[in-house]
C-alpha cells in the first residue's frame, strides 16, 4: 500500500492538475492524505470534487508551517511505502512504478526533476545540476540534497523520523539523514519524474538560493546532527 502525503496551503491555482497527476498511478488499496493549514481559497473544494475515495483530508489545522502540516500527513498515513508531494508540481506517468521498483532494495529513493515556472515552462533541465547535488550520505549532512518532493521511502523509518524534532530547518533534511544515517540503502535515482514548480508563492525556498547566514547554517547542521545522535533505530 502506498501513501501520498500532501501539505496544503491556499494551493487552488495547482491542486488540482497535481492530484490528477498522481491517482491515475494508484491502485484501489493506496491513500492520498491531505492534511490542509487553514486554507482560506477553494483548496479544499477542489480536493472534493475528485469525490475518490483514495483521498483522505484533514483539514482545519493551525500549524501556519509547512514542516509540520508535512508531519501531521505523515502521522495519518498507513501505507508500507511513503511518497512526498507539493501541492503544486506534477509527477510523471512512470514515478510511482520507478520509486516502487527501486524501494525493492533501498530504505529511501530519491529522483531528479525538471524546474518549470508557474505556466509548466521549463526553467532547469535537471535540480540535480542546478543544487550541484552529490551522492553521498556525508555530503548530503552538510549540503542538503534531499528535495522533499523527490523523495519516497519505506514507512518503516517513520518510526525514526517521528516525531520531528523542534529545531530541524525543514523536514526533508530530517528524513533524508534518518534513512541514510540509520537505516541506510538511501539511493540517488536520475530519472526526472516530476516536474517541480517553482512561483513567488512557494512554501519552502528550495531550488533557490539560500539568504540565510553561515552561521545559521552551522547551526541547522549542528542541530540535525544532535538529533541523529540522539535517534534510535528501530528494526
Amino acid at each position: 500500500m502506498i501513501s501520498v502525503c500532501i501539505p496544503t496551503y491556499n494551493g487552488e491555482k495547482y491542486i488540482h492538475q497535481q492530484i490528477e497527476s498522481i491517482l491515475f498511478q494508484l491502485s484501489a488499496n493506496d491513500e492520498i492524505i491531505i492534511s490542509d493549514d487553514s486554507s482560506i481559497d477553494s483548496t479544499l473544494e477542489i480536493i472534493k470534487s475528485f469525490n475518490d475515495e483514495r483521498i483522505k483530508i484533514f483539514s482545519g489545522n493551525t500549524f501556519h508551517s509547512p514542516i509540520y502540516n508535512l508531519e501531521y500527513a505523515l502521522k495519518q498515513a498507513k501505507g508500507d511505502f511513503i511518497f512526498l508531494s507539493d501541492q503544486d508540481d506534477i509527477w510523471t506517468k512512470d514515478k510511482v512504478k520507478i520509486c516502487l521498483k527501486e524501494l525493492e532494495n533501498n530504505n529511501l529513493v530519491i529522483h531528479d526533476a525538471i524546474i518549470v515556472d508557474s505556466d509548466g515552462n521549463e526553467l532547469f533541465p535537471s535540480f540535480y545540476k542546478l543544487n550541484h547535488t552529490k551522492f553521498g550520505k556525508f555530503f548530503n549532512l552538510i549540503k542538503n540534497g534531499y528535495i522533499g518532493c523527490c523523495i519516497a521511502f519505506n514507512s518503516r523509518i517513520l518510526q525514526t523520523v517521528l516525531p520531528f524534532p523542534t529545531n530541524i530547518p525543514m523536514h526533508d533534511s530530517w528524513i533524508g539523514n534518518i534513512a541514510a544515517f540509520k537505516y541506510g540503502h538511501v539511493k540517488f535515482i536520475t530519472e526526472k519524474l516530476i516536474l517541480y514548480r517553482r512561483h513567488n508563492n512557494n512554501a519552502s525556498p528550495t531550488g533557490e538560493k539560500s539568504n540565510r547566514k553561515l552561521n545559521e547554517k552551522i547551526n541547522d547542521r549542528l542541530g540535525i546532527i544532535k538529533n541523529l545522535l540522539r535517534a534510535k533505530k528501530y528494526n
